[in-house]
């Protein structure tokens, strides 16, 4: 053996880990430190929009998760092929057939979902976070680090729209995934312990104020400072 070939054998890196330190911050930083709803302020009008109800919300939460995982790997896989010029067009037309491919898979499997999500699924193509990550991320990183930054962020997204529908649910409603949380409140304390639901709850100035109050909660045990 050469002492080219015993000094290429000493150089050599090992390979990184699948969930080193460094992938595990990829999936666990935009939960809480560097959110894509409270803190980067991304997607904020699907956050309003669908999140009256929990059952719509974790629907929407699966398909967001689903589209911007999947364009991540594909945009990666194909990063070395895409030309800079057009790689704007080229990340709208994988998002566009991902997000197709969910609509058609709620029209054919939960009709009445499609009907209730039909609009808002259709504008996932344009929400900032799938677009954000390919272009910041998947366009200049292997598929495996893609995925799970794409992952990472969409948990992140989904975890907050689900808290929010979490709250305008049920002081809304006084319901949890349709059950009647406060009615079962009312017949195990007796008749005269009634929990009053608040319609505000139901309104997009509801959205604005569970959000809110997420975003201050989250950057006050952060220490997050807008500058």
């Amino acid at each position: 053996m050469s002492a080219e070939t015993v000094e290429n054998a000493i150089a050599k890196k090992p390979a990184e880990a699948l969930f080193s330190k460094r992938r595990k911050k990829l999936v666990s930083d935009p939960l809480v430190d560097d959110n894509p709803i409270t803190i980067q302020v991304l997607g904020i009008c699907s956050a309003l929009a669908v999140t009256t109800q929990m059952k719509p919300t974790l629907v929407m939460a699966i398909s967001v998760i689903f589209v911007i995982v999947m364009s991540n790997l594909v945009i990666s896989l194909m990063r070395n092929t895409i030309p800079s010029r057009v790689r704007i067009i080229v990340q709208l037309a994988v998002v566009a057939t991902l997000v197709t491919l969910v609509s058609e898979v709620l029209k054919a499997f939960a009709y009445d979902m499609y009907k209730e999500l039909s609009v808002f699924v259709g504008l996932i193509i344009t929400n900032c976070i799938v677009m954000g990550r390919l272009e910041a991320f998947a366009l200049g990183n292997k598929p495996y680090d893609s995925v799970l930054d794409g992952f990472g962020s969409a948990l992140g997204y989904s975890w907050i729209i689900l808290a929010v529908a979490f709250f305008r649910e049920l002081w809304g409603s006084g319901a949890v995934f349709g059950i009647p949380v406060f009615e079962y409140a009312s017949s195990i304390f007796g008749p005269d312990f009634k929990l009053a639901t608040n319609g505000l709850m139901v309104s997009p100035v509801g959205a604005f104020i569970i959000l809110g109050l997420i975003i201050w909660v989250q950057r006050t045990k952060t220490g997050y400072v807008e500058h």
